[in-house]
């Protein structure tokens, strides 16, 4: 091999490499802390099982053809007590039911509504979770320290309406797009990041859960609190999902709130270790609201501490 063709060779490795971001420290730590805060997280195995089953083959986007490698539910069970008697969680589960899933749509907000998104927010800006969120965005100079204004911050980020479409009404919001779910002209899935939407649309029969997505060397377990999955709903199917597994709604709106804060470019993507998983948080904008957020796994079960090491 001629010593160009090495060369070129190295630096194309090279850039293989250096493409891949590097590791965000400081927001590693910063969720790491809003982790062990997140007194809401409910326990595998005790509060819930789920189960992972089969891998799920390839689908082309658009696709309604599948094969299901997941015979079972993925959720078995769920401590929905536990759920309803939480604040937050019970205020989230009322929101979930507000929202009509096709985009061009146009989305009617009533005074009940707009009631239970106050009566949401309120709850998550008391849990301690949020509140060490707000106390760094505050000192990076990104939001403001009055609780009031703050709150105003994030009823813009995720419930201002606005257009996913052209020609139609305000049909989509931040929160309807990651937490509801979406879709795009009778034909895709688009959003759906919540494990408990995930559960009681499955519940109910309108979901139903094709198979873990994975690389071999890192395979799915019971206790992961994030999966990349498919599945199919309301006819439709979603080739590649992602979610949290367990986790309150306000911890994901922090890490997303962050994330969506601390950056200004249309699309942000940061690697992060939270507990013993490696994940990149996608988040994408649309103006001054959030257009999509979602963590992507990368490894679990600290697979990639332990190469690091080898």
């Amino acid at each position: 091999m001629s010593s160009i063709v090495l060369s070129l060779l190295v630096v194309f490795l090279g850039g293989l490499k250096a493409s891949r971001p590097a590791v965000n420290q400081e927001l590693s730590t910063l969720f790491n802390e809003l982790w062990r805060l997140d007194v809401n997280r409910l326990s595998p195995g005790l509060d819930y099982t789920i189960s992972v089953q089969g891998r799920a083959s390839f689908v082309s986007q658009g696709s309604h053809v599948v094969r299901d490698h997941a015979s079972q539910p993925l959720f078995s069970n769920v401590n929905e007590i536990k759920l309803k008697n939480m604040t937050t969680t019970s205020w989230f589960m009322k929101l979930l039911d507000n929202y009509e899933h096709s985009t061009g749509v146009t989305e009617r907000v009533t005074t009940e509504e707009q009631n239970e998104i106050n009566l949401f927010l309120d709850a998550v800006l008391q849990t301690e979770v949020m509140k060490r969120a707000h106390t760094y965005l505050v000192s990076k100079g990104k939001s403001n320290s009055d609780l009031r204004m703050f709150k105003r911050q994030l009823n813009l980020i995720w419930f201002n309406l606005y257009r996913r479409q052209r020609n139609t009404g305000l049909d989509s919001s931040g929160f309807e797009h990651v937490f509801v779910g979406e879709t795009k002209s009778g034909a895709e899935i688009i959003g759906f990041h919540n494990w408990i939407q995930f559960y009681l649309q499955e519940k109910n029969s309108h979901l139903d859960y094709k198979g873990y997505k994975a690389r071999d060397h890192d395979l799915p377990d019971q206790d992961d609190h994030v999966l990349n999955l498919q599945f199919s709903w309301h006819g439709l199917v979603k080739p590649v999902g992602s979610a949290f597994i367990g986790t309150s709604p306000e911890f994901e709106m922090a890490l997303f709130t962050v994330v969506f804060l601390m950056n200004t470019e249309r699309s942000t993507t940061v690697l992060v270790n939270i507990d013993q998983c490696q994940m990149e948080l996608v988040v994408i904008r649309h103006g001054r609201s959030l257009g999509t957020a979602y963590p992507k796994l990368l490894s679990s079960n600290s697979r990639h501490v332990r190469q690091h090491s080898h």
